[in-house]
């Protein structure tokens, strides 16, 4: 995770497990259709997965898991 999501960990304001869990059961969160699609074809094809999840009202969090599957990352939007 990010030195962003770290902090908010920290603080209570974020909890990264249930996200990750959602993350690799392929709940993908708040995601348009064609991300939702993108990651459906990611799985068969290896290529990049990318979740967003809102928390609260002005808060929302990133996981993107590497082509390779080599990284998860829990990110800010704005950290992209």
């Amino acid at each position: 995770m990010t030195r962003a999501v770290n902090e908010l960990v920290e603080r209570g304001e974020v909890s990264p497990m249930p996200l990750l869990r959602r993350h690799v059961t392929g709940d993908w969160g708040d995601v348009p259709e064609e991300d939702r699609q993108s990651n459906e074809q990611a799985l068969i094809h290896g290529d990049r997965l990318l979740s967003s999840y809102r928390i609260g009202e002005s808060l929302t969090v990133w996981i993107i898991t590497e082509a390779d599957r080599s990284a998860t990352t829990l990110l800010l939007p704005e950290e992209y």
